[in-house]
């Protein structure tokens, strides 16, 4: 054989183990990414929603239970300046930990 035959096949057979050890570690990586962005965003999911103010619950026991008399929830707590900052913080990373979870998924299937 050749000289150069042989180079290429030799850097082939070296490029394709560097390739292959380089995927294998990523793909490990966007896995911890996955993991770790789905339980931060149940988390921050359920945070959210216990944010919320009661309307919905109080629409379903009286619409459930006509009799029960339903007080509403302070809605001072729900319209303060620190509460609306924290509630858009918290829709802010609920969306970049989707984003980390959709970018891992898009990495993976390349």
């Amino acid at each position: 054989k050749d000289v150069r035959s042989r180079f290429w096949v030799t850097y082939d057979k070296v490029a394709k183990e560097h390739d292959d050890e380089f995927l294998e570690r990523n793909n490990s990586d966007m896995d911890i990414v996955l993991i770790f962005s789905g339980l931060f965003s149940a988390i921050n999911t359920a945070f959210i929603i216990a944010m919320q103010p009661d309307s919905a619950t109080t629409v379903f026991i009286q619409n459930t239970s006509p009799n029960i008399t339903v007080s509403s929830s302070t809605e001072s707590d729900a319209k303060s300046p620190n509460g609306t900052w924290f509630q858009g913080l918290a829709y802010v990373a609920l969306s970049f930990s989707l984003l980390a979870a959709f970018c891992a998924v898009l990495g993976k299937q390349w």
